[in-house]
């Protein structure tokens, strides 16, 4: 089997791919843009870009590595794939949601989910969340699903509260 470095995500922008890392690795600790690429003049008539404007950067959220690419406006991002978020407190929960969501869609925040302002989509759940949904045939889990469906952003004390009521 050969030797694997890493999965790296690319995340695909039109031309904000500067703007969305450097908000990313505001929001997240232990985050950093590693490596800035430039176009060239070569491609020039297939890619559009004046020699010099970022192509694209690598950063890490967390010491998880990603890229993002600007490289038109021909793809957007979509629910299709998002990106969790585990949080331990409800205090993180908070923070996360509200940085995220800052200039998002909020008509598509349901169940811990939330579109940010360039359109990508973010889970912002309890680290515990698949404890509590684990055995699908339990009361437990079905009185915790049925509390997160009622929220847009997850509140752990009332998952805790629905999962244990009898």
């Amino acid at each position: 089997m050969p030797q694997l470095r890493c999965i790296r995500p690319c995340l695909w922008f039109d031309n904000q791919a500067e703007e969305a890392a450097d908000f990313y690795v505001s929001v997240f600790p232990n985050s950093k843009i590693t490596q800035i690429t430039r176009f060239n003049e070569s491609g020039s008539e297939i890619h559009g870009r004046s020699s010099g404007t970022i192509m694209a950067l690598t950063f890490e959220l967390n010491g998880q590595p990603f890229m993002a690419l600007n490289g038109g406006p021909m793809f957007k991002f979509n629910e299709a794939i998002s990106l969790i978020v585990e949080c331990d407190t409800q205090q993180e929960i908070d923070y996360f949601w509200e940085k995220l969501s800052q200039g998002g869609d909020p008509q598509t925040q349901q169940c811990g989910w939330l579109k940010d302002k360039y359109g990508l989509s973010w889970q912002v759940v309890p680290s515990k969340l698949s404890e509590y949904l684990a055995d699908h045939t339990s009361e437990r889990a079905r009185r915790a699903m049925a509390a997160i469906l009622q929220m847009k952003k997850l509140d752990i004390a009332a998952i805790e509260c629905a999962a244990v009521a009898r």
